[in-house]
Formats: C-alpha cells, structure tokens, sequence
C-alpha cells in the first residue's frame, strides 16, 4: 500500500492499519509529520507552539516506509506513482525524480489554497494551511507592530501598518480574527499600549453569511462577538464585510470591485481550496472520457470516488482516494450530487473506514462493484466481517463508507466559542455558545491530538499563555 500525504487522511489511515498490517505500507510526502490544522490560527499569535501540534509519522506508525518526496503524478497504466525529491548538499539543491510500485494507493494530499485568480494574492497574502503559514504570520504581526512604531511613519502610514485584512468568513478566517483580538488586548496592549487603539480588523467575505455551515444563531453570536470592541472600547473589534468579493490584491490595497481600497499592513487570504498537483495530473492522464470525466460535474476537479471511496475511472481497487483531495457523494441515487465537506472530521473517518477494507484481507475481491468474498463456515468468529459486511446471496459485502456527523466547532475569541454538535442521523443535536462551549472546544481539541505527547504540550501551551502570555518572538 502506499498512502500519498501526511495530513488527517493519511494519518488515520496508518495509524488505523497498525504495525501488524501483512501488506508493506509506504508513506511518501513532503512532510514528515501530521499537524493538527485547527490549531493553527492559534499558533499563528503564539497561544501554542508549533512543535505541540505536530506528530512524526513514524510515531503514528514505526513499521511504515517513508520517503520524503512530493508524489507528481499516478501512473494507473503501469501501476507506479512519479514522484520527485529535493536533494540539497550545502548550498546546492537538485530535483530527484524516482518511481514507486504499487499494489493499491491511497491518495490523501489534501487540497492547496485557492485564490481563483485573483491577481496579486500569491505576492502580497498570507495563508494558514502549514506550519511556515503560521510562523510567517507571528512574524509579520510582530513587523507591522515594529514598523508602526517607527518615528518616520506618517499617521496614515502608521494606519495602513496596523490594519489587518482577512478573506473569508469560514472557520479558519473566524477563528483567526478572534486570536487574533485577543493577541491585541493582552500582549499588544502590554507592549504597545500607544499604538494598540489605531489597530483595526478587517474581515471580507464575498458570500452573504459568517460560518455558513452553523446555524442561524450561532452565526448570529459569532458576529456580536467579533464586532465587539475589547478593553472599554479601546480596541476596536472586527469590521465583517459581507458581499464583499476580492478583485485584486497590490502591495499596500485589497481592491473590492465598486468599493474604495482597503489599506492593510497584513493580509491573510483563508479561503477556498484547490487541487495539488497530483489529482490534477492524473485527472489529465485518466481522460475527460468515462466515468471520472462525467463525475467532474460534482467533483470539480477533485478525484471523484465511489461508496468504498475508489477513483472512477482508475482501474477498480487498486487507486483510492479520501480527504479534501477526493468528492465523495453523500447520496449517488440524488438527481443533485451533494459531496462530503472538506474537513478534518471527514479524512479522518474516511481514512479509518480505508483501513478496516484493506484490513479484510486478500479474500475481499476489492475489483468487483461491490468488495465482497463468498461466506465460509469459520466467518462467526471474524468480528470485523460481522461489523463491517452484510450478507448477500451467500456473499459477505462491504458496507459502504457512511460519514457520522459529529458536529462543529468554531473559537471566536474573548475565550468563547461556537458549538453545534449533532445527536444520530436525525435533527437532534446540541448547540451552544460562550464559555460553555469554549469549554468543550477545548476538550475536543485535546482529545483528537494523536499521541500523549501533544495532549501534554497543548495543555502546558494553554497553561504558559494563562501566566507568562504569548511567545510572540
């Protein structure tokens, strides 16, 4: 098996298959850890640090080959995946490009940050999709307050330097205004209390709703919270522009089509998200013909999957595909092909049902329409078939992969947050908001770390930040 990526995908995968797993398992990506993405907008400001929210692959799983290299392309035909490497000897880099065999490959490489054209994004944006994404924005938060400071500045100047913009109203563009109000009422009033009262938080959004996965009111809650001025009004809280689409980003404006220019100091692009490399090279060598050419109506340009997550148009059980890299239809039977979110929840479900299928064992045709294997006399004792089959006209079949909704979560600031969390397949379910659900926020967080070892660091982070504050070096 050989599982392309390291990020929620992935690493439910291996962890799922275990070191006991009969089959090789060969992990190729460019990174040679999981991080933990929601906690990134708080790394960003310095509530926790980076090293908390990362895991080694190897400690998920030690029996696993990894190859630190970035998978370019899959080869169906002849079974390989191209992939190149970075080879650097003192200042010297070189490109190394190598192939991998495979019996069956999973692709979970995510998705890249998509900034649909607009010009100017990929110069002048910040994004927070890596640990680099983060450690760029303490950084640039720390210059614009150091550049601002400068006896130089003209007050208009000393404005632009201290005006932060982000783009889009989504989880992590939320998430990210409400660390950072309060990195400005804690360490930057601490150390910059004359300059603390001229910084301001932009929030544009080019849809007409924040959060548009909450509900109504939580959404409400989230926008009393975040346009909510801190220190008795000395801080002023975050100005949310709706219907506001991005036309083009310069190096001191974010244009907004009909509306005056914006001035910033820093920009943070958090929206949208688009194919890496590897989907869109092998969608091009699959064809616009046959069944992954006629899924690209709902798959736009993701890999589209069957039920047990397969990728049309690739030879049957031999390429799967699960995460933000794959369309996985909710209901195939819908005249509307509704895919799953892209979210951590669903990889990391979808990553684990993979290895339950591949756990079944050789005798499971995973080439047929449905992976199935005849049903024998010693099957009473196979747990795992009872748990994960049905039986068919004699045949014992493999469920197809069914999502569980366990809810949403959203943090915004002042040490309150967003709580939607679903009860079963019906409507019932628990909303809440405030302290109360900061608290489970944090609970939840702490629970889905992957090892003992970042339970231990977050909490120590959490700790540290209650009594010295943030670490914004």
């Amino acid at each position: 098996v050989v599982v392309l990526g390291s990020g929620w995908g992935a690493a439910a995968l291996v962890s799922a298959l275990g070191e006991s797993y009969g089959g090789g398992v060969t992990v190729v990506s460019p990174r040679n850890y999981f991080l933990f993405t929601p906690m990134l907008a708080g790394a960003s400001v310095g509530t926790v640090e980076y090293r908390s929210i990362c895991e080694p692959l190897r400690s998920i799983n030690g029996a696993v080959d990894y190859l630190e290299a970035t998978a370019t392309r899959i080869d169906v035909e002849r079974k390989v995946v191209v992939c190149e490497a970075v080879v650097c000897e003192g200042s010297q880099c070189s490109i190394d490009e190598f192939e991998v065999p495979y019996d069956v490959v999973v692709c979970a490489t995510g998705a890249t940050t998509n900034t649909f054209g607009v010009p100017g994004v990929r110069e002048h944006c910040l994004f927070l999709k890596q640990i680099a994404d983060a450690d760029a924005l303490r950084q640039g938060l720390g210059n614009c307050f150091e550049r601002a400071n400068l006896p130089t500045l003209s007050d208009a100047e000393r404005r632009r330097a201290l005006s932060f913009a982000v783009v889009g109203a989504g989880p992590t563009g939320v998430e990210f205004c409400g660390e950072l109000l309060d990195f400005l009422e804690s360490e930057a009033l601490a150390f910059y209390p004359k300059l603390v009262g001229e910084a301001s938080v932009t929030l544009l959004e080019a849809t007409t709703t924040v959060l548009g996965a909450f509900d109504a009111s939580l959404r409400d809650v989230a926008v009393g919270e975040l346009e909510k001025s801190r220190n008795g009004g000395g801080i002023k809280g975050v100005d949310i522009r709706l219907g506001a689409a991005v036309t083009e980003v310069n190096g001191t404006h974010v244009l907004l089509g009909g509306d005056d220019p914006l001035p910033y100091g820093l920009c943070v692009w958090a929206t949208g998200n688009g194919p890496t490399r590897v989907v869109t090279d092998t969608l091009k060598a699959l064809g616009a013909d046959g069944a992954q050419g006629d899924a690209q109506a709902w798959a736009r340009g993701r890999f589209g999957v069957d039920a047990w997550l397969r990728v049309l148009g690739a030879p049957p059980g031999e390429v799967f595909a699960i995460g933000d890299c794959a369309a996985d239809v909710v209901d195939f039977a819908a005249e509307t092909k509704a895919t799953l979110p892209a979210t951590a929840q669903v990889a990391a479900q979808q990553g684990e049902y993979l290895a339950r299928l591949l756990k079944l064992g050789p005798d499971y045709d995973l080439a047929k329409p449905e992976p199935s294997r005849p049903r024998g006399a010693a099957d009473d004792d196979r747990r795992l078939d009872e748990l994960f089959c049905d039986e068919r006209n004699g045949h014992l079949v493999a469920r197809p992969f069914q999502f569980l909704n366990l809810g949403i979560l959203a943090y915004v600031g002042d040490g309150k947050a967003l709580a939607q969390v679903a009860l079963g397949d019906g409507d019932l379910g628990v909303k809440a908001a405030g302290r109360a659900a900061f608290g489970l926020w944090r609970s939840v967080y702490i629970s889905k770390q992957v090892s003992p070892r970042n339970r231990l660091l977050v909490i120590g982070d959490w700790l540290r930040t209650r009594v010295f504050g943030r670490d914004i070096t």
